[in-house]
């Protein structure tokens, strides 16, 4: 799946829940101030909207699931088959990581 992909359903989930949300706060004003068929038909849109987003929501979990694991068992691969290289970054990124909170700490303590 591609970053846009993810991002377009990211964004489409978003969106359903808002409708949702939206839905739900029509459907307590409705209730709140009438009963009968018009509360039970938007009763009835909101549980099948609710339903919807839980099952893609589901599904995006499912996926992203799959995704992390596949990454994770390219990298236990890559790892496994460059050590060394593996090694090297992981040395890299530590020394960066340990710059960037050194110069924030000494901001920090700058200003106070």
């Amino acid at each position: 799946m591609t970053l846009h992909a993810i991002d377009v359903t990211t964004e489409q989930l978003v969106n359903e829940f808002n409708t949702l949300v939206g839905e739900t706060e029509q459907l307590l004003k409705f209730v709140s101030t009438a009963g009968g068929e018009g509360a039970n038909a938007l009763r009835a849109s909101v549980e099948k909207n609710l339903s919807i987003a839980r099952q893609r929501l589901g599904n995006f979990q499912h996926d992203a699931v799959k995704r992390t694991q596949a990454a994770a068992q390219r990298t236990d691969r890559y790892v496994h088959e460059y050590p060394w290289e593996a090694i090297g970054v992981a040395a890299g990124l530590s020394l960066i990581v340990g710059v960037v909170t050194s110069l924030v700490l000494n901001r920090r303590c700058a200003s106070e």
